[in-house]
């Protein structure tokens, strides 16, 4: 009889707090609606052709998210133009974008930062004279493909200077075939947005016939137009031993940015910074240790995460844990609040409500036992007194039946040391009055 008292108390035990856990677990999957959904594995980016800086700084950017599970597909493509096109139609995720490209209708973007500057290069085959761009009228000039933000930039310029293409040979040719031309004469100017790192302008740099044109107009370009910065090659940065270039040569220079869907997953912007810190934190030719990322030079608004990063760095939990344990913790913070809200009112509940539900068994009884008591005071009859002895009798077997906590038994006994008191006094009671009725 006992082990079944037992697991009664045991089962009534798990119902009642059970109760409240199925309350928080309510809590929990309300609350569950608002978590953000996990970052997806893989994301896609829009660079440029394969020796443009974009596509092999889009590498670095792969090798670095490979390490915490991520996976970046890197697309070439012709330039900034068609990266934002591509952008806006929903097939890539984010894109390298030229600042001062013109924007694209459709989706919102937003920016997670300059990345650095890169200047336009204007190269020109040696004899050919000119000391601004107004001069090039009849000239042959290689100012890149179709969507490529090099002939976006270019086309704008070279407008400023009133040189079009009813004046002018405007030609679709960037890269490796727009540097082979030139040094094989075949055109007369080639105009280039990249990075100094790119293996053509270092080939070109080296060229004995190849020049480097130097903007002294650049600060009547940068307050024409805001995106553009005023930048300077040193003499010699290319080589001190040729001493290449022969003198410092200004340029000026949009800055290349990360540009994304309002949709992009905020913890992937974070992270797509990280990878954009390792790869132009340390800065290079134009730009000074800690300059970029920044939020500076945008087009686009910035992403609020992405400012965040910008200022104050990394989130906490992403300096000390694996990406995807910050993320999931992360994620799961706003489930704190069901948890929170629940717990403390529950803490503070469920135990009284449980007290007072187990002694509400005991308790109830002492309305029999004190009308019980009081029929017995007006009673002087033994067969009466026996009867009411009878009922206390039943009671104090039901009280036995009572199940509850050990912790409680105190309650109980004190209820059946009441009930014996009262039985004694009954017993007394039908005793006294047995005498009075044997001896009249």
């Amino acid at each position: 009889m006992s082990k079944e008292l037992e697991q009664h108390q045991r089962k009534e035990s798990i119902l009642f707090y059970g109760s409240g856990l199925i309350l928080v677990l309510l809590g929990f999957i309300l609350a569950y609606q608002f978590v953000e959904p996990a970052p997806p594995k893989t994301i896609r980016i829009a660079t440029g052709n394969p020796n443009n800086a974009y596509y092999q700084f889009a590498q670095e950017y792969r090798q670095a998210l490979l390490k915490q599970g991520i996976e970046l597909e890197v697309l070439s493509s012709a330039g900034s133009v068609e990266n934002l096109q591509l952008l806006t139609q929903g097939e890539v995720d984010i894109a390298f974008v030229q600042g001062g490209i013109p924007k694209q209708p459709g989706a919102e973007l937003q920016s997670l930062g300059s990345l650095y500057f890169e200047p336009l290069w204007v190269f020109y085959r040696q004899g050919i004279e000119f000391t601004h761009l107004s001069n090039l009228a009849g000239k042959r000039l290689a100012i890149g493909k179709d969507g490529s933000g090099t002939r976006a930039v270019a086309l704008r310029l070279l407008a400023d200077n009133g040189i079009q293409d009813n004046n002018a040979e405007l030609l679709p040719l960037s890269g490796e075939d727009a540097a082979n031309a030139l040094i094989q004469g075949d055109i007369d100017l080639y105009f280039s947005v990249t990075s100094p790192k790119s293996p053509v302008v270092q080939m070109l740099l080296e060229q004995p016939d190849i020049k480097l044109f130097s903007f002294d107009r650049a600060p009547a370009y940068t307050r024409l137009h805001r995106y553009l910065s005023s930048v300077e090659v040193p003499e010699g940065i290319a080589s001190l031993a040729k001493n290449i270039p022969e003198q410092t040569i200004t340029l000026i220079a949009p800055a290349a940015t990360l540009v994304i869907r309002d949709d992009f997953h905020p913890a992937l912007a974070t992270l797509m910074l990280q990878a954009a810190t390792e790869s132009h934190g340390q800065g290079g030719v134009f730009e000074s240790i800690g300059q970029f990322p920044s939020n500076q030079y945008l087009d686009y608004p910035i992403h609020e995460d992405a400012e965040r990063f910008i200022k104050s760095g990394p989130p906490f939990l992403q300096r000390y844990m694996p990406f995807w344990l910050a993320n999931m913790l992360d994620r799961l913070i706003v489930m704190l609040v069901p948890l929170i809200t629940l717990m403390i009112p529950l803490a503070k509940v469920l135990p009284p409500t449980y007290r007072w539900r187990v002694r509400s068994r005991i308790y109830r009884w002492y309305d029999q036992l004190r009308s019980l008591d009081f029929r017995a005071e007006a009673t002087n009859d033994v067969t009466g007194v026996q009867e009411l002895l009878q009922e206390l009798l039943d009671i104090e077997n039901d009280v036995m039946q009572v199940v509850v906590p050990k912790s409680y038994a105190d309650t109980q006994y004190n209820l059946r040391l009441h009930i014996r008191l009262i039985r004694e006094r009954l017993e007394r009671k039908i005793m006294t009055l047995s005498q009075s009725q044997a001896n009249p």
